[in-house]
């Protein structure tokens, strides 16, 4: 009896150990919050309908960082390790939309500006490299992010281990882990259906014009 005793003793004490150590690590991170966006709503159209943009950004984006916010908070209380793991689908799903949405926001640029501009240099070589066109690319992204059942991400990500770019989804909110993200495309309803109802080729199609290259050049920049 003595040996199974000791190890129940052993359990219950380690347990606010953990429960200290979940909590000050949700504490560390501080509290998230809606980032602003770099254009102004309307500044996507006749692409992204204004009401869209708001819509999107003022109630999804911040229902993720809203959650996720409590999620860490729940954290911050030192939760049993059964709570530790009921509170994980909540931060991945709302860790994974503020991080997408974070991300897409600068993803994109009026096409009066830098939208839908591809210019010589280190992104577009690296494209025609590795899909052989950039129209190519394209067809690829589209088919494979129209093809999501239900919801998802379409990303351009580059591999790190075969140190190219490939076409990859993710489902739901997940963010992208096996690549570095370099563009993505929300193809959430929520992203598109206001305008292109349930198109999402037009939504794909229309989406090229204003993604915002010099950014995504950055990011492949930063890896490479």
């Amino acid at each position: 009896m003595i040996a199974p005793l000791a190890r129940t003793a052993a359990r219950v004490a380690a347990r606010p150990a953990f429960a200290r150590s979940l909590g000050a690590a949700a504490a560390s991170r501080g509290v998230h919050t809606l980032p602003d966006l770099p254009y102004d709503y309307n500044a996507l159209e006749p692409y992204i309908a204004e009401e869209i943009m708001k819509l999107h950004h003022q109630k999804h984006h911040q229902t993720y960082v809203t959650g996720l916010n409590a999620a860490e908070e729940a954290y911050s209380k030192g939760p049993s390790v059964q709570e530790a793991i009921k509170l994980q689908s909540a931060l991945k799903f709302n860790g994974g939309g503020h991080i997408n949405h974070s991300l897409f926001w600068k993803n994109l640029a009026p096409n009066s500006g830098d939208g839908g501009k591809l210019t010589d240099g280190v992104l577009k070589d690296t494209i025609e490299r590795d899909f052989g066109s950039f129209d190519a690319l394209k067809k690829e992204m589209n088919t494979k992010t129209a093809a999501i059942q239900g919801s998802g991400w379409g990303w351009l990500g580059y591999n790190q281990a075969t140190k190219k770019l490939e076409v990859v989804t993710t489902p739901n909110q997940d963010p992208l882990l096996s690549h570095v993200p370099i563009l993505g495309i929300d193809i959430w309803e929520h992203a598109f259906y206001l305008q292109y109802k349930n198109v999402k080729p037009d939504y794909l199609n229309a989406i090229w014009n204003v993604i915002n290259f010099k950014e995504a050049e950055s990011r492949l920049k930063a890896v490479l």
